[in-house]
């Protein structure tokens, strides 16, 4: 039996006195598992990554890690963040540092560990993406694909039990976009547990091990990758899937 490694309970968020961007939102992230989360602009998929990260306060509801409630305190959350790592659709990397450097500050300033032991890692990491020819390069020597492989490969090097992608090729440009979702899907073979946004529907359907469609701030359908895309089972996730479709003919 699989071990259960994320559980997310009534889940919910608002601002101010605005209607909630999520509601009741309950799911389970089982250890291995990838969770493609799809749904409409502003439905609040990101928000819920963010949630899980503890970069946006919910008001109610729980987030269980190992088992262990991670939501009693804002000062646990620098320390659950290194074992829920997140990449944005923003790269987010230091212009004035290297890619090794940008790579091994987390690590060596965070965690404390030794640099050689880091940087061996990080080596192998950079390889295993394809650039390990790029480990003394800086940011803007960089096309956006490469930067956001820096990304992936620095939130790796903090050896995190999940990962968290929120729209990470949503920047790129087509040709680049293929490179970066390579290697999830990379990722997802070796066995790392990550819940992903994206609008990537035929990468949707290969990485997911299930698909969570929300819309407004609801899960409305849950289901595997196979029955979701062939065969949806609301009406709301049937319109979402034909708009895709007719966009994908029309190109």
């Amino acid at each position: 039996m699989a071990e259960m490694l994320l559980e997310i309970e009534h889940l919910y968020k608002s601002y101010d006195n605005n209607p909630p961007v999520l509601k009741d939102i309950s799911f389970q992230i089982q250890k291995g598992e990838v969770i493609v989360i799809l749904g409409p602009s502003g439905c609040g998929k990101s928000t819920l990554l963010r949630c899980l990260n503890g970069l946006e306060v919910f008001q109610a509801g729980n987030i269980k890690l190992d088992g262990e409630s991670i939501t009693r305190s804002k000062k646990d959350w620098p320390q659950i963040r290194q074992k829920i790592g997140m990449v944005f659709q923003s790269y987010d990397l230091f212009a004035h540092m290297t890619v090794m450097e940008n790579i091994l500050l987390g690590p060596i300033k965070v965690q404390k560990r030794n640099k050689e032991e880091a940087s061996l890692q990080a080596e192998k990491l950079l390889e295993r993406v394809g650039l390990s020819d790029k480990k003394d390069a800086y940011p803007r020597q960089l096309s956006g694909g490469q930067k956001q492989r820096v990304a992936i490969v620095r939130a790796l090097c903090m050896n995190p039990e999940i990962l968290l992608f929120d729209e990470v090729t949503a920047a790129l440009d087509p040709e680049m976009v293929r490179e970066v979702l390579d290697v999830i899907l990379e990722l997802a073979k070796a066995g790392t547990t990550m819940a992903i946004v994206t609008h990537e529907m035929k990468f949707a359907k290969a990485v997911a091990d299930r698909i969570l469609f929300i819309d407004q701030g609801e899960i409305i359908e849950e289901n595997t990758p196979k029955a979701f895309f062939e065969n949806p089972s609301t009406l709301r996730a049937k319109q979402f899937l034909n708009i895709f479709n007719f966009e994908e003919e029309t190109k």
